[in-house]
């Protein structure tokens, strides 16, 4: 009686190990050759920085490296908003207020030259604005504009001014010398005009540097 074969199962169990081992190998193969690509890839871009780096370098010359600071770095402070709807506002107001039909002529003074002051307001105010004891800090040119177009345009600026906390200022009017008759058409409006505005407390006639009978010199209120 013949014996009976045995089954080749552990031949094939090698099989499948060697098999497995290979695909192994494969992946392992594969994953080096991505690390060395991923390496050269880096290798590479060193190479371009390091590159740059020398070519600026060359192009700038040598360089002296500062001190270190002390000084703290603080960050700028932004600027205050402008309320320009509101002193637009305020000049419409204002400009609404400012009559060409207001007789002011009882309240201007003509002593040593045209000059205007409040009540309360002592002469000694207006002697200094002749000699120039305030800086002029703010001037507007109305010289060549139209009646509404000075009006408008003095009453915003006055409005600016004093919202910016300036107080003297320079008004020029002209002096007519190119209106019919080499009357000044503007001078006379922009006295009625600045006597109606309560922020105006004294004006006077310009000295000769400073414009002469073609300028104001204006003090607004504090």
């Amino acid at each position: 009686m013949k014996a009976s074969a045995k089954p080749a199962r552990p031949l094939q169990g090698f099989s499948e190990l060697a098999a497995a081992l290979r695909q192994r190998a494969r992946a392992a193969e594969a994953e080096a050759a991505a690390e060395r690509r991923r390496l050269e890839a880096l290798a590479a871009e060193q190479r371009q920085r390091d590159r740059e780096r020398m070519a600026f370098a060359h192009a700038v010359g040598p360089v002296t490296l500062l001190p270190p600071s002390d000084r703290a770095a603080l960050a700028g402070k932004p600027p205050a908003p402008i309320p320009r709807m509101r002193q637009a506002d305020e000049a419409q107001a204002l400009k609404a207020a400012l009559s060409d039909e207001v007789d002011v002529e009882s309240l201007l003074l003509t002593d040593d030259g045209l000059s205007f002051r409040r009540p309360g307001i002592s002469a000694d105010v207006l002697v200094r604005l002749r000699r120039g004891h305030w800086a002029i800090q703010r001037q507007i040119d109305l010289h060549g504009l139209r009646r509404d177009e000075a009006r408008d345009a003095l009453a915003l600026f006055l409005r600016q001014t004093r919202s910016q906390g300036h107080r003297c200022l320079r008004v020029v009017h002209g002096k007519g010398l190119g209106s019919p008759g080499r009357e000044p058409v503007l001078k006379g409006k922009v006295q009625r005009w600045l006597a109606q505005c309560d922020e105006v407390i004294a004006f006077a006639q310009a000295a000769g540097p400073q414009g002469g009978a073609g300028a104001l010199i204006v003090l607004l209120a504090p």
